[in-house]
């Protein structure tokens, strides 16, 4: 038995959804623990591009559970979305896909307060947009709707009610918020709740009682370490827990019952939106890991900022995630360069930094003090063992084991499923991968 949490090492997009979709084949359930539909898991399946921002990637296994769980914020509209692009694709979620009910819902007044304060403020985070930022919001300040109070329609009406009075009091008079209606958003949620209403459950109880029986589960966040809301780069971060710790508090599953952590780390850095990136390319090689990563949002479309690869950040990941292993997705882009750089350390004022600074202010004043690593100019893409890879390219990666202190045990050298090298690492053994 395993139960094993995939966690981003970086700002995101680090292509969890890619390892999470090839290795749960082991696993007899996915669950989701935090984020909403502010972010998207892109995966290629034959020839088809998936991208779901709610729905775990694992629901494209066959006979796989897949889990929303209370830690998730759920857009009832995007959900119904991708319910129907599975149907389109075939693939069943009836049977398969859980939602629990504790989890709050993204409403349209959130939304509009998440542009709005985007628009009218000197100090921008980046958002998407997608109202999750609010969501938290009034869910940590107790006045959110969670998804389990609309089998109550009379209660969820009046808190929706409730709720829309009160932003509208708050609100400037130019602000789109006084052209919501409560008893039209009552009746396009309910409508969009009746699709979704027979996959509600005790998210909490669930997965215990898999556990219980014996089933491996593989716990998912959207995001990465560093845009966690405690231990992310703030303010420049998501609203909710994306570290391993978020995997118990968004699913009630304890700690006690978790195996391991898998680290998923790009062979590169990207981040999305705005805030401090020491290792960001303006040039031209910036340019070149966008082109050939095709680094643009699932979720916007935006073109993510990219840099080389930074040890520092990956190192306070490994800190405070504990990972077990890591995956190294998006090998191949690194093919045609021939000198590859690796953050070791900062430059800050006159100091050198070889710890993460997670103060915005400092990190925005770092500058990367490199190790230069020479590069292999062959191509990787597609190779399913280590012994097909060039041997520079061997030497990058044993490197990178060596300054981080923790070993490989995946590797990604393209997006399709079987584009991935499983190694036989005592990890990978114990978790039941090889």
């Amino acid at each position: 038995m395993a139960n094993v949490i995939v966690v981003g090492s970086q700002w995101g997009d680090e292509g969890k959804g890619k390892i999470v979709d090839t290795i749960s084949e082991s696993f007899d359930a996915v669950a989701r623990y935090q984020g909403g539909n502010n972010a998207g898991h892109t995966v290629v399946v034959g020839n088809e591009k998936v991208i779901l921002h709610l729905v775990p990637s694992g629901i494209l296994r066959k006979g796989k559970t897949c889990i929303l769980g209370n830690g998730v914020v759920v857009d009832l509209p995007g959900l119904t979305h991708e319910l129907n692009q599975l149907g389109r694709l075939a693939v069943k979620a009836e049977g398969h896909l859980y939602v629990g009910k504790n989890a709050h819902l993204v409403l349209p007044y959130h939304k509009i307060l998440d542009i709005e304060r985007e628009q009218n403020t000197a100090r921008r985070i980046g958002t998407t947009g997608r109202g999750i930022g609010p969501a938290y919001a009034d869910k940590v300040a107790r006045v959110g709707i969670r998804i389990g109070d609309l089998l109550d329609p009379g209660f969820f009406r009046e808190r929706l009610r409730t709720n829309v009075i009160e932003k509208q009091a708050h609100a400037p008079k130019e602000s789109a918020l006084h052209t919501l209606d409560a008893d039209a958003i009552f009746d396009e949620q309910m409508a969009h709740f009746r699709e979704v209403q027979a996959f509600l459950v005790d998210a909490s109880a669930i997965l215990n009682r898999m556990i219980d029986a014996g089933k491996k589960i593989l716990f998912e966040g959207a995001q990465g370490t560093l845009l966690d809301v405690d231990l992310g780069t703030y303010p420049y971060v998501t609203s909710s827990s994306a570290t391993a710790g978020g995997a118990c508090i968004g699913t009630g599953v304890a700690p006690t019952r978790i195996d391991g952590v898998l680290g998923v780390i790009k062979a590169y850095t990207t981040r999305v939106g705005d805030g401090p990136f020491p290792t960001e390319l303006g040039d031209s090689t910036g340019e070149e890991l966008r082109r050939r990563g095709e680094e643009y949002g699932a979720t916007t479309g935006r073109p993510r900022r990219c840099g080389w690869l930074d040890a520092i950040s990956l190192a306070y990941a490994i800190r405070v995630n504990g990972f077990s292993t890591l995956a190294l997705t998006k090998l191949d882009v690194l093919d045609p360069f021939p000198v590859l750089q690796i953050c070791r350390a900062y430059r800050y004022r006159d100091q050198t930094l070889e710890e993460f600074p997670n103060e915005t202010n400092i990190l925005k004043e770092c500058q990367p003090l490199y190790e230069e690593i020479e590069g292999w100019q062959e191509s990787t893409v597609g190779r399913t063992s280590v012994a097909e890879l060039p041997k520079k390219c061997r030497a990058f990666l044993d490197r990178l084991e060596a300054i981080l202190g923790v070993d490989i045990s995946i590797i990604s050298t393209g997006p399709e499923r079987d584009q991935t090298i499983l190694l036989p690492t005592r990890t990978l053994k114990q978790w039941g991968l090889v």
